[in-house]
């Protein structure tokens, strides 16, 4: 066996493996853009940023985290009902400790049973109120916070190394198997080489 028909494979793999390897650094890299033998290169990343910035942002404020979806988490009964016995255990506090200090008069005449019926009609009270707060909450703060704006404004303030940081941490296991399954076919290629070679 010719020692070529080794080496073919295994050169066939280098190659699918660097020219893939290459192609990733090539989504960062260069970071800015540079000129050789008359074509500008750029990375794909730090050239396409802003558009992506704009996109992830627009994806956030729409689909992630819409305020509408946030209304209806906060609105749902069964949060309200979770923070209730927050709530009724504030106000019992307060018609049995602060009331009287700050309205001893009032506080005479109020015993045990009156201080139950007014518990009981606050917290209904707020039960009916809670939801409409929050609802006009939400529209107050949509109408101040722009999540589009903010995702888009700090995704496009990111240095092209924080970007390479963020999207690296999150695929590096997808980088490497795209590396890997470069150097496979490769090798594989190699072999077909090998093969009709041999058969021709």
């Amino acid at each position: 066996m010719s020692i070529t028909w080794i080496i073919i494979p295994l050169i066939s793999a280098f190659i699918g493996w660097f020219t893939n390897w290459i192609a990733i650094k090539m989504l960062f890299h260069p970071r800015e853009p540079k000129k050789i033998l008359g074509f500008t290169f750029h990375g794909i990343f730090p050239k396409r940023q802003q558009v992506f910035a704009a996109r992830l942002g627009k994806l956030v404020s729409d689909e992630l985290l819409s305020f509408s979806d946030i209304s209806t988490k906060i609105t749902n009964p069964s949060n309200l009902k979770s923070v209730m016995p927050l709530i009724e255990k504030h106000i019992d506090r307060f018609l049995r400790e602060q009331l009287p200090e700050q309205m001893p008069l009032i506080s005479m005449f109020i015993g045990e049973s009156t201080i139950q019926e007014l518990k009981g009609v606050f917290v209904r009270q707020l039960e009916v109120l809670f939801p409409e707060i929050m609802q006009s909450y939400v529209h107050t703060l949509k109408e101040q916070l722009d999540l589009e704006a903010i995702v888009t404004q700090k995704v496009a303030g990111f240095s092209s190394d924080k970007m390479e940081q963020i999207l690296m941490s999150i695929m590096q296991k997808e980088f490497r198997f795209v590396e890997i399954i470069g150097g496979m076919l490769g090798f594989v290629i190699g072999l077909l080489q090998v093969l009709l070679t041999i058969l021709g």
